[in-house]
C-alpha cells in the first residue's frame, strides 16, 4: 500500500455559527472537529495544481490534490499553519501502517464518494440503517477497519441509488508534529 498525502483545512468549533449549524443539521454532537477528505467540509489547502506539481502528485482524475512526495508537499505548505496534514490510504486490504519518518497518528476511516467530494459519514445526513451517529469518533470517523468495510458494503447494497453511497474506504493518519530532519 502506497501512502498518499494531502493538506486539508480544519473544520472545528472555531468556525462559529457555521460549525453550530453543521452540528445541529448532522446530529453529530460528539464532534470536537471534522477530519475528512470531504472536499466541502475540509477543502484542500492547495487548491490549484501547478506545473511543478505533476511529478509529485497522484495523476488520477479526482486525486490531483493528493501527493506521493511528502517532502515536496511540505515545501508547498511553507507558511500555511492552519492545516491538517494527512497520510491516507485508499481502499486498504487491511489496517495500514503510516510511514515511520514522521509522527503520523491514526485517526480512523472515512467513507468518501468516488469523486472524493462528500463523506457518507459526516456530510450526507446519516444512514441510520448502516451506521449510528454514535459510532463516529470525535473527529467523525469510524475507528475500526472491519466496521468501515462493513459500512461500505451496506451503503452500496442498501443505497445503490445514492451516488455518495458508492464510496471508497480511506484510512486517515494526521501528522502530529513537524518532521525532524537529521
Amino acid at each position: 500500500m502506497v501512502p498518499w498525502f494531502i493538506a486539508t483545512e480544519p473544520f472545528t468549533p472555531a468556525a462559529g455559527q457555521v460549525w453550530d449549524r453543521y452540528v445541529a443539521w448532522s446530529g453529530l454532537t460528539q464532534l470536537k472537529e471534522v477530519v475528512s477528505l470531504d472536499g466541502i467540509l475540509c477543502p484542500t489547502v492547495l487548491r490549484e495544481t501547478k506545473d511543478d506539481d505533476w511529478p509529485h502528485i497522484v495523476n488520477e482524475g479526482f486525486a490531483l490534490h493528493f501527493f506521493v512526495d511528502f517532502d515536496f508537499l511540505m515545501n508547498q505548505l511553507t507558511g500555511i499553519e492552519r492545516r491538517n496534514l494527512l497520510c491516507v490510504f485508499r481502499n486498504p486490504q487491511r489496517h495500514p501502517q503510516a510511514p515511520s519518518f514522521a509522527d503520523f497518528r491514526f485517526l480512523g476511516y472515512d467513507l468518501v464518494d468516488r469523486e472524493c467530494t462528500i463523506s457518507a459519514l459526516t456530510n450526507c445526513g446519516g444512514f441510520p440503517d448502516v451506521f449510528a451517529n454514535s459510532e463516529l469518533s470525535p473527529v467523525g470517523l469510524l475507528p475500526d477497519f472491519a466496521r468501515a468495510i462493513e459500512a461500505q458494503r451496506k451503503l452500496r447494497s442498501l443505497h445503490s441509488e445514492e451516488p455518495h453511497a458508492n464510496c471508497n474506504v480511506w484510512a486517515l493518519f494526521r501528522l502530529m508534529e513537524p518532521r525532524i530532519t537529521p
